[in-house]
């Protein structure tokens, strides 16, 4: 059976402009995967024409008449834009028509609508928004990194189970390893409830490697990180703020004169190698955990490559039965509790 993707066309910066042709571009490298292109019609149709060569009964448009603004109010969003792109491509999840959402839309109007259609999965208190970054080692999902400014030891619990099945479904690692995100590796460091939350962490049926640093987020010490949305949200715009000084100041110094303009091109390779291990459009893609269907929040202002793989990534989760494992962890988690 394919695997069927509902597509917020019309979110992010660009819309269907980059969109629809990173969709047809997923298509061709999935063979399994259909698409729902949710969004105004005759935009999407009109890009459509634009592109030749793609298979037709594997993509379809459903009409949205509204849009949600990349500023808009979450309430607002929920309470007057039930036909918009993103919440019909979300109710398309929830009556079983699509098994997953892709939207580069308004995050906390994409969270708050995903939570509200679809709720939370049982024993999940509340949903986390996890992302893949890059590291010396490979990579490192990170979560929760923004949707929950306060959490309680038991809901750190809760990240550190979902984040864990993640990596084992996608990436096949059997006992994938789980780092609580502290201002010190020792078990005395840190407020209460991360005090605390270590402690349930350390009986929890995972591969609980202790507390770690900022520092250790990028040498790649764990598969999984895991803190509170506040914590998470400033280390990820601090890392994307830091990526592109060093980007600028990079290009700055070899177009500084003709010698480091020769230089530049002396070093091509080495500067392309190292722009496509930082290249974030390789790692576009936040799932938002914890949701009763498979929900992604690419980048807004991803392009057609970056979009490509959110898509992807939705269509691994899928195909890999995440919310049914992670349904089983929470599920075992509690029984064992309640003995």
């Amino acid at each position: 059976m394919n695997t069927v993707i509902a597509v917020d066309a019309m979110g992010g910066d660009h819309g269907p402009a980059v969109t629809v042709p990173a969709c047809l571009d997923f298509l061709a490298a999935d063979p399994a995967a259909a698409l729902l292109l949710v969004g105004l019609e005759e935009p999407l149709r009109r890009e459509l024409a634009r592109h030749r060569g793609y298979d037709a009964s594997r993509i379809s448009v459903v009409h949205a008449s509204q849009q949600v603004g990349m500023d808009e109010d979450v309430r607002s969003a929920i309470r007057t834009k039930k036909d918009s792109s993103m919440r019909i491509a979300i109710d398309l999840v929830k009556d079983g028509k699509a098994q997953a959402c892709v939207s580069a839309g308004n995050t906390g109007a994409l969270m708050g609508t995903a939570k509200f259609v679809l709720k939370t999965l049982p024993g999940i208190d509340r949903p986390a928004i996890c992302a893949v970054l890059p590291t010396r080692k490979g990579q490192v999902y990170a979560l929760d990194l923004g949707a929950n400014a306060d959490c309680t030891p038991e809901q750190l619990l809760q990240f550190a189970i979902m984040g864990s099945t993640l990596v084992a479904a996608v990436e096949g690692k059997s006992r994938p390893t789980v780092g609580l995100l502290n201002i010190g590796s020792e078990e005395i460091k840190g407020n209460e409830v991360v005090k605390q939350a270590g402690e349930l962490l350390k009986r929890a049926p995972i591969n609980f490697h202790g507390n770690v640093e900022g520092d250790d987020i990028y040498k790649g010490t764990t598969d999984v990180v895991v803190c509170d949305g506040f914590v998470g949200n400033v280390f990820l715009k601090t890392s994307e703020g830091l990526a592109k000084m060093v980007g600028d100041f990079l290009k700055e110094e070899y177009t500084r004169s003709l010698f480091t303009r020769l230089a530049a091109a002396m070093s091509y390779m080495v500067i392309k190698r190292f722009r496509h291990r930082l290249d974030h459009r390789r790692y576009n893609g936040a799932t938002l955990l914890g949701l009763r269907g498979i929900v992604v929040k690419s980048h807004g202002s991803a392009d057609r490559l970056a979009f490509r793989t959110a898509l992807a990534r939705a269509a691994s989760e899928v195909q890999h039965g995440l919310n049914d494992r992670i349904a089983q962890e929470i599920a075992r988690l509690n029984a064992e509790a309640a003995q």
